[in-house]
């Protein structure tokens, strides 16, 4: 069995991906953004390895999140789950985009302070292709404020960071999936993927012995392998969003 943490499990596609996990019998390390939101999942609690509290937004409460987690010990796996999207521009405590900062950052952040994982699974969109000046204004400074844009560029700087790690770790298989645009809070009623199947390529991935599950710097939608935006692949690209994002977090890749 192995020991997996999802960030953002209290609803949507992490609940679902914990509570399946959970009942194959795996060591599930649940997160809440706050203690508020902990209360969600009283009841898959009870049969889960622990609890962890911390809001993605924050840079401080990602660090002591990370330090939570390594209390526990080393995850087999650890699924970023977590994501938002902003109608409006929304920082941070720290100045940093909200959105980018739950969305990439966080991710970046927990996968380089904690314990060597076996496996990291990013969380992707098909809307993270395109987005040309990305690195250009990356904390939405100097454009007209797009919601839709923004959270694109998050979801291409997050799939980017699992194909950079995947090439400066050879010993971890890190992998990005896209679940669908789901009936979720975020992803809205009129979605028009299923969210009963969203979490399946998630869970697969995290615990799966077969040689498909066992690759790095993979982009999957619904167990099917895809090809993400050109520069994900691109080693100068990937470096240089690793670059900004150890210089906005003061955390280097090891």
């Amino acid at each position: 069995m192995a020991r997996i943490f999802i960030t953002g499990s209290t609803q949507g596609v992490g609940r679902n991906a914990a509570e399946v996990l959970v009942a194959k019998g795996h060591e599930v390390v649940l997160h809440a953004r706050s203690e508020q939101r902990a209360e969600t999942v009283k009841d898959l609690a009870d049969n889960a390895l622990a609890v962890l509290t911390g809001d993605l937004a924050s840079l401080a409460e990602t660090r002591k999140l990370a330090e939570q987690l390594n209390s526990i010990g080393p995850m087999d796996a650890i699924i970023h789950n977590a994501g938002i999207i902003d109608d409006s521009r929304e920082l941070a405590g720290h100045g940093l985009l909200r959105v980018l900062m739950v969305n990439a950052v966080a991710p970046y952040l927990l996968s380089v302070l904690a314990i060597r994982p076996k496996r990291l699974i990013f969380t992707g969109s098909s809307m993270h292709r395109g987005h040309d000046q990305v690195l250009d204004d990356m904390n939405w400074t100097l454009r007209r404020w797009s919601g839709s844009s923004a959270y694109g560029e998050s979801k291409l700087l997050a799939v980017t960071v699992a194909n950079g790690l995947a090439r400066r770790w050879p010993d971890v298989h890190c992998n990005a999936v896209d679940p669908g645009w789901v009936p979720t809070r975020m992803g809205g009623r009129a979605a028009t993927d299923d969210l009963a199947t969203a979490h399946v390529t998630q869970c697969w991935l995290a615990t799966s012995s077969e040689t498909e599950a066992r690759v790095s710097g993979a982009y999957w939608y619904h167990m099917r392998s895809q090809e993400p935006d050109a520069r994900v692949r691109d080693p100068g690209f990937q470096d240089e969003v690793l670059e900004r994002f150890a210089t906005m977090t003061g955390v280097s890749v090891g």
